[in-house]
């Protein structure tokens, strides 16, 4: 019952799907919602987890499951504040807190996708923290990076959480480096510098993704679309039920 897009599915051409990435305090935010203000729809990986760990979800019960009723607030939501302590302090509940998760917001990303592909929309950003990790860049073409050097990460960290430089790097550590996330990149937005640097950046990428689908691209996506989304829809229906049914 899980979806597992790739590339070549349904959508790869019909719609372009930009995959934003980077790190902590590298400037990420600030490139999603400049997308945004030029129109381009973002599809927010953090909304979207947000979503699916809400009071009375599948995500919900997993993970209180797992984590137990300490991480509740009085109201019954998870406490993400706590949660966060718990995980970010242990490797192994971080990678527990992922696997439970990753179905939900991947079926999550899914169908705010496909909302999106109903509307028409040519071209889509996926604003994924974990975008490698995770391997949801079999997904995207062309793959952004937001990048910093090092130093400049861990400045612009402790700057904004008033942080000591050893929390402040134990935060980044616990990520992919940017260096490596730079090396599977499509196109490297370097935020090195000024935020007129930054938009100026931007502008020039904005050209790249947004520039018309080829005529390759269309036709090939075209084929057999309308196929691949029923069999999909067939799939998510049913794949829902069995679900249910194993409850």
């Amino acid at each position: 019952g899980q979806i597992d897009p790739t590339p070549g599915s349904w959508w790869s051409g019909t719609m372009r799907i930009v995959g934003l990435t980077g790190g902590i305090s590298s400037g990420k935010s600030t490139v999603s919602n400049l997308f945004k203000s030029h129109g381009i729809p973002v599809v927010d990986a953090d909304v979207v987890a947000r979503d699916v760990l809400k009071k009375g979800t599948g995500g919900y019960r997993r993970v209180v499951d797992a984590f137990g009723e300490d991480i509740l607030l009085p109201n019954g939501e998870v406490d993400r504040a706590k949660l966060g302590q718990i995980v970010f302090s242990d490797p192994g509940k971080r990678q527990l807190l992922n696997r439970l998760m990753a179905p939900y917001i991947s079926s999550g990303i899914f169908y705010e996708v496909l909302k999106l592909w109903l509307k028409g929309n040519k071209v889509i950003v996926l604003d994924v923290p974990l975008l490698f990790e995770a391997k949801m860049d079999r997904w995207t073409k062309p793959t952004v990076v937001v990048w910093v050097d090092p130093e400049t990460q861990l400045q612009r960290l402790m700057a904004r959480d008033g942080s000591n430089e050893e929390d402040a790097r134990n935060r980044i550590n616990a990520q992919m480096s940017l260096d490596q996330k730079r090396s599977r990149a499509d196109i490297v937005i370097d935020n090195t510098g000024s935020l007129e640097d930054l938009e100026e950046n931007f502008r020039i990428v904005l050209v790249q993704v947004t520039r018309p689908l080829s005529w390759t691209e269309f036709w090939l996506s075209r084929q057999g679309a309308l196929v691949s989304l029923l069999s999909i829809v067939i799939g998510v229906v049913g794949g829902k039920n069995l679900y249910k049914a194993s409850l």
